[in-house]
């Protein structure tokens, strides 16, 4: 079923792009959505006198994506704790909010809401409002898919503005314990997930392994890749053609080492994953899954109702 999730997470251009990579998410707008001006101005909205916060509507399909999938993804491209704004861009205009357009997309809003507060391991209280949707404008052309259009100025922005920055030592670092972690995982598989370390090309557990079965998180032990998506690409680390659900990971924009890359981390523990790009051949979707062998865990096809993934044997082909 066709459906709208609407959320603000500050500056509009940098949250737009997150969400564009998930199979069901068919278009995401950027646009103004709280206050009582009718057909409100960019100019407007940013004096942050008419109500409105900058945001996106996301148009899915719930068949392919839910709502608390999105809300997953959503609370890893934002400062939660922040009550006057996000990062660089200071004022109401700029704070968070999750916008429900239905009772069950509150319900499911509130208790994502809780899960969070519930789940990290320090005492901030969570500044996010979850608010009634009322109308939502879409903001002028020149603002839609502003990380396609302005590139370059988007990227700077993304990093300089604090974004990049607190998302990566905020989000990435405390959510785990990180001592229990160091006990449960080797030390390559700790630098590799918590660190954002990369493995050394081909000698590393899963370069070469092409056994039917699937790879899940070291760290949670959610499914990530099948092993009908294993290709050998030479680049000497597991290569894949996609996840085994694109919901299971989200794509990050990393600047690390002077490069400019797509980081690929899991959704569910946010681990440190690997990287994209887009060299794999097009017949197979273009997408080549870098992937360190560190942060995965193989399950073989004929292990994998024994230890509970079931299920998950229609993946593989």
């Amino acid at each position: 079923m066709k459906k709208l999730a609407t959320f603000a997470g500050g500056c509009f251009w940098c949250m737009v792009k997150p969400f564009t990579a998930y199979d069901g998410v068919e278009k995401v707008v950027s646009g103004y959505i709280g206050g009582d001006t009718i057909n409100p101005t960019y100019k407007e909205v940013s004096s942050g006198t008419t109500g409105h916060f900058e945001a996106i509507e996301i148009h899915f399909d719930d068949e392919k994506i839910s709502y608390e999938e999105l809300l997953n993804i959503y609370w890893k491209q934002v400062n939660p704790y922040d009550s006057q704004g996000q990062f660089a861009d200071r004022g109401p205009q700029y704070k968070t909010a999750i916008f429900y357009n239905d009772e069950e997309q509150k319900n499911i809003a509130l208790e994502s809401k809780k899960k969070l507060e519930e789940s990290r391991n320090f005492k901030e209280k969570i500044e996010t409002e979850i608010l009634e949707a009322g109308t939502f404008y879409p903001a002028e052309e020149y603002h839609q898919d502003y990380y396609k259009k302005n590139s370059t100025h988007y990227n700077n922005y993304y990093k300089n503005s604090g974004r990049y920055n607190f998302l990566k030592s905020n989000w990435d670092r405390r959510n785990v314990n990180r001592n229990e972690l160091m006990a449960k995982l080797t030390n390559i598989q700790f630098e590799v997930t918590q660190n954002d370390m990369t493995e050394v090309p081909f000698e590393n557990e899963y370069y070469d392994h092409f056994e039917k079965g699937i790879y899940v998180d070291i760290v949670d032990g959610t499914p990530l890749f099948s092993s009908s998506d294993k290709y050998d690409s030479q680049c000497g680390w597991p290569a894949f053609y996609r996840p085994i659900k694109d919901t299971a990971v989200y794509n990050r924009t990393d600047y690390s080492f002077g490069m400019l890359r797509t980081e690929v981390r899991s959704v569910n523990a946010n681990s440190h994953l690997g990287h994209v790009f887009d060299d794999a051949p097009e017949e197979k979707g273009g997408n080549r899954y870098c992937i360190n062998s560190a942060s995965l865990k193989f399950i073989p096809y004929d292990k994998m109702e024994e230890e509970g993934y079931e299920e998950f044997k229609s993946f593989i082909k």
